[in-house]
């Protein structure tokens, strides 16, 4: 039996303002074998723990599940729905935190769990603590008010959520392993031009051009933010006729327009009101010009001058459009910008002795920096 090495994981939870907080939050998990095959179409057993206070903490909740796999490899269910095996999800007091979920699971849909993982609730999934009492969220201090309950989701501020105010993610955002993107600026005294400070998807500026916290995602040209831009997504040789694709795999392309859309869009990432405009509230994806002329800034035409900007650039790679596979990651970087050029779109690329603008076919996962408007 081949031995399941990773289950990739993602809290969503589905916010329903009912008078009491619901007690069940959605969870998805993709599950690979040992030679990153999915595991597709499979009843896999598995085990669900909320830890208190750390990845080793006291188990306050454990229940089992076993789901079904699609043809994708993943497995959803609800945490709060499976068969209970300790405490209750009523009894969890959400206010003295941290907490951590632990998943475990058996491939042959048993009890013999061949691989375990652990994720922390970046905040609580609900303030069951609170009635009518603001409640702040767990890293940014910002507060979710619904009625006569304080309503926190993970990753998410008043700020984050649509109508909030500005500066959050455009609805339906899914986060790959580093979580939401911190929003924080910085301006190129040079071009004058203010930019978000870190790659989408990025977990911290770079500290080098080859820090790979500071790589983020790899978007396909056009496409919002779905998942299929997580650097391990699932992949799909079907492209879509329809602007958003109902699923996150990263669409293959391999010939005609070598785009993931089929016919082409060349009007999705145009202005913070592009239509898959995958940048917070007030940010967007930049021109060609705009990319060009913080290269001209730069006091290297290289990827030492990339890192020495303000912006910090780092060589985060690209995904192929023909299998799905990563090149040249730690040895180029490769920017989208908005800019259509006949059936391809226009990027910035640097390595370690020259940089330029370029065009490549839209189905490439490349790295987007969002500019604020």
């Amino acid at each position: 039996m081949k031995k399941i090495y990773s289950v990739i994981a993602g809290l969503l939870l589905t916010v329903s303002i009912w008078s009491q907080a619901p007690k069940k939050m959605s969870y998805q998990a993709v599950v690979r074998n040992g030679s990153n095959a999915l595991v597709s179409s499979t009843v896999v057993g598995m085990q669900i723990s909320i830890l208190q206070g750390s990845v080793s903490g006291t188990a306050v909740y454990v229940e089992t599940h076993t789901p079904t796999t699609n043809a994708n490899g993943l497995a959803s269910l609800e945490i709060g729905a499976g068969v209970a095996v300790t405490g209750t999800m009523a009894g969890i007091d959400w206010a003295n935190g941290p907490y951590f979920i632990k998943t475990e699971t058996d491939p042959a849909g048993g009890t013999a769990y061949s691989i375990s993982g652990t994720t922390e609730l970046v905040s609580v999934p609900y303030a069951l603590h609170s009635n009518c009492v603001p409640v702040s969220v767990s890293g940014t201090g910002d507060t979710l008010t619904i009625g006569c309950h304080s309503v926190i989701i993970p990753g998410i501020s008043a700020a984050n959520t649509p109508g909030g105010g500005g500066g959050g993610f455009p609805a339906g955002t899914v986060n790959c392993a580093s979580g939401p993107t911190a929003i924080v600026d910085v301006t190129n005294p040079s071009t004058g031009k203010t930019w978000m400070d870190r790659n989408l998807g990025a977990a911290q500026v770079a500290t080098s051009s080859t820090d790979a916290n500071s790589y983020g995602d790899l978007y396909q040209w056009g496409r919002r933010a779905d998942g299929h831009q997580c650097r391990t997504s699932a992949t799909t040789t079907t492209l879509s006729s329809t602007d958003q694709p109902v699923h996150g795999d990263f669409i293959l392309a391999n010939s005609g327009n070598y785009d993931w859309r089929s016919p082409q869009n060349d009007n999705l990432w145009q202005g913070i009101n592009g239509v898959n405009n995958p940048c917070p509230s007030g940010y967007r994806l930049p021109t060609n010009a705009e990319l060009d002329a913080e290269r001209l800034s730069w006091s290297q035409n290289n990827s030492a001058g990339a890192f020495a900007s303000p912006l910090k650039l780092p060589m985060a790679g690209y995904r192929y459009n023909s299998d799905g596979s990563l090149f040249n990651v730690g040895t180029y970087g490769y920017y989208w910008s908005s800019t259509v050029n006949g059936t391809y779109a226009y990027n910035l690329y640097f390595f370690s002795s020259f940089a330029d603008m370029f065009d490549f076919n839209r189905a490439y996962g490349l790295t987007v920096r969002c500019l604020k408007d």
